[in-house]
């Protein structure tokens, strides 16, 4: 799950969660905006969640996936967006707009863009833009 809230100047704050009843000894954020390191982003477990919070830059689409003690990779079906890289694998999408301003966000995905689609949840589709 992900909630926003604004940041610094260009910035949101996003936080990451997953409910503390994922029993793990480690559960790492993985993703775009740590160029996929596998330990750079570890989420603390609290009384209800494990989560961490990130600023990132406004007007991106990052993707992202859990990575669970090290082996077994999670989506967060609660994301902005899921896309398909292939071979039957889905990233997370979050989009770093708040949300009173996602109806009018146009997001350009960096090249090379996996898939020209991308699905979203709650039925909007936002095609890829490159330039």
């Amino acid at each position: 799950m992900i909630t926003k809230e604004p940041g610094n100047v260009g910035k949101v704050r996003v936080n990451f969660s997953l409910p503390a009843a994922i029993w793990a000894d480690t559960i790492h954020l993985v993703g775009d905006f740590n160029h996929w390191s596998n330990t750079a982003t570890p989420l603390r477990l609290g009384d209800v969640t494990w989560s961490v919070t990130l600023e990132l830059d406004a007007g991106q689409a990052y993707h992202y996936r859990y990575l669970v003690n090290g082996q077994e990779w999670m989506n967060d079906w609660h994301a902005d967006g899921n896309i398909s890289v292939g071979y039957g694998i889905d990233n997370s999408v979050v989009f770093t707009q708040l949300p009173d301003e996602m109806p009018s966000v146009v997001i350009n995905l960096p090249e090379p863009a996996p898939r020209p689609m991308l699905r979203v949840v709650g039925g909007r589709q936002y095609e890829r833009k490159v330039g």
